[in-house]
């Protein structure tokens, strides 16, 4: 048995400060005053101790990307990114060939089968069913029409799923895919009106796939995606908060309106963790240069942002307390993709992934399953 003291203990409700945790593989205790005689002693020394965090949305890292296909590659980010906090994630594709998108989930399910680091939930696939003219920093040639059989033959890896929905096939993509398995389908890369968003969600669509980016924006009179993603308490929304995808104004007002379906990710690719010059995004060519990740022609290509920063990001540039920007980079995201029972809290018989980190989201410590990694 071990035992964390001295810490400021988040859990989903509050933070209890002095608090001590008790766990195994699985929490045991956590409270105030608790004997600890017998335990292998962690002292927090007064750090946050909080649960483990959950990125649902990330491409690479530390010179890896997910579609290399490479069961190396994928352990070695599972390792990097549980020294960030992270303890559970997403490996996710983009739009590359569809033959690589299937070596890619063939990987997934070999790292999931055996893991190390970060536990792998599933994948997460944003490509290739989008639209070419929000397409971002996704290869066009390699766009597909919306194709529920290839979702469902896969659904014993996929976690998540982005389409356009205004696509040929779109709405009936969603349709099929909900009512056939447990994938949540995000609407993302869409240059889809409020009217088709609307549609897309009653037919079981719960997720939006970087909110504000690759979509049709909120407009008063056409407020497209966004406007219905923020009409409907059912859809949860993703926010890469590196202070540059997204402006710092906006965070306040989107954490009252969308409340616990406010989920933080990175987005982040291979060049995260490493340092500035030239990388690679799905077999194009990007330029890193500080926060920012482009594609020659200008284009954001996704991030080099970490979740323990993303947490610190949104924390500080509005009014929210650690306990909501914690909540976002674990437990909204585990109830995304139906994992809440069993991680994304410090709650008495969930796993005892648990993170110590100091007042600027640093980590200190990572936990997976009672084991210090």
């Amino acid at each position: 048995m071990k035992a964390i003291i001295n810490g400021r203990i988040v859990t989903k409700d509050e933070v209890i400060d002095n608090g001590i945790i008790v766990f195994d593989n699985k929490i045991c205790q956590l409270a105030h005053n608790i004997d600890v005689s017998g335990c292998e002693i962690y002292d927090a020394k007064g750090n946050y101790v909080i649960p483990g965090l959950v990125d649902l949305h990330t491409h690479g890292f530390c010179g890896d990307d997910v579609c290399d296909a490479d069961i190396n590659g994928l352990r070695r980010m599972a390792v990097a990114i549980a020294k960030n906090g992270v303890t559970s994630w997403c490996p996710t594709t983009m739009t590359v060939e569809k033959a690589n998108i299937i070596s890619a989930l063939d990987t997934i399910r070999k790292l999931k089968t055996n893991p190390v680091g970060a536990k792998v939930l599933g994948a997460n696939v944003e490509g290739p069913f989008i639209n070419p003219t929000r397409k971002g920093a996704q290869a066009e040639e390699n766009i597909l029409t919306p194709d529920a059989d290839f979702a469902l033959e896969n659904k014993d890896v996929i976690k998540l799923i982005t389409v356009a929905p205004e696509m040929d096939g779109g709405l009936d993509f969603v349709e099929k895919v909900t009512s056939n398995s447990d994938i949540t389908v995000s609407i993302g890369h869409t240059d889809a009106d409020y009217e088709c968003a609307k549609k897309a969600i009653e037919k079981g669509a719960r997720h939006i796939t970087h909110l504000f980016n690759a979509m049709t924006p909120l407009h008063h009179l056409q407020p497209g995606v966004i406007g219905a993603a923020f009409e409907d308490d059912r859809v949860s929304c993703e926010l890469i908060a590196d202070t540059f995808h997204v402006k710092t104004a906006l965070y306040k007002m989107l954490a009252r309106n969308k409340k616990d379906k406010m989920v933080l990710i990175t987005d982040c690719i291979r060049a995260g963790g490493m340092p500035d010059g030239e990388y690679t995004l799905g077999g194009q060519p990007v330029t890193v240069k500080g926060i920012e990740c482009r594609l020659k022609d200008g284009t954001v290509a996704g991030s080099v942002l970490t979740l323990n920063k993303a947490v610190y990001n949104f924390m500080h540039n509005s009014d929210v307390s650690i306990v909501q920007a914690v909540n976002m980079a674990s437990l909204n995201p585990a109830m995304v993709v139906g994992e809440g029972d069993t991680i994304g809290s410090l709650e008495v018989g969930k796993c005892a992934d648990i993170v110590i980190a100091d007042d600027e989201m640093n980590v200190i410590k990572t936990f997976i399953n009672g084991e210090r990694i």
